[in-house]
């Protein structure tokens, strides 16, 4: 995982994936923000579901792939497809429809946060699930 930025220890990266109700990752104020995952072979997502704090949603969130690398920090980065959350507090699923820009197996992804339902642009994650194909 990278993250655009963590409010502080207590909110960070950690929290995103440990299946916890309790725990969260908020980031500080600005946009954009973004959440990077790297895979450790190629995957084909199919479905993501982001749980968000109600009042701090990010409501128009591009997706993106490596355009070359592997999805680490040095990859460049391409668009591949948007979604548009809700404000509210339940997780949300989104289905991804892969495309000749995935089908091929993707070594990363990166949820680009444009605007938030926060006035200050705050982004805060709950769960953060993506399922799909290991290639």
């Amino acid at each position: 995982f990278r993250v655009s930025s963590s409010l502080d220890k207590s909110v960070g990266k950690q929290f995103l994936t440990d299946g916890s109700p309790e725990t969260c990752w908020t980031s500080t104020q600005g946009l954009p923000q973004f959440i990077q995952l790297t895979f450790r072979s190629p995957v084909i997502p199919k479905r993501a579901s982001i749980t968000f704090q109600g009042g701090f949603v990010g409501t128009r969130c591009r997706l993106e792939v490596p355009e070359s690398g592997d999805g680490t920090s040095k990859s460049t980065w391409k668009p591949w497809t948007e979604i548009f959350p809700e404000d509210v507090n339940r997780a949300q699923t989104f289905d991804l429809v892969p495309d000749d820009t995935v089908l091929r197996g993707v070594g990363g992804l990166r949820l680009v946060f444009e605007q938030s339902s926060d006035f200050f642009g705050r982004i805060t994650v709950y769960d953060l699930q993506l399922l799909g194909t290991v290639i």
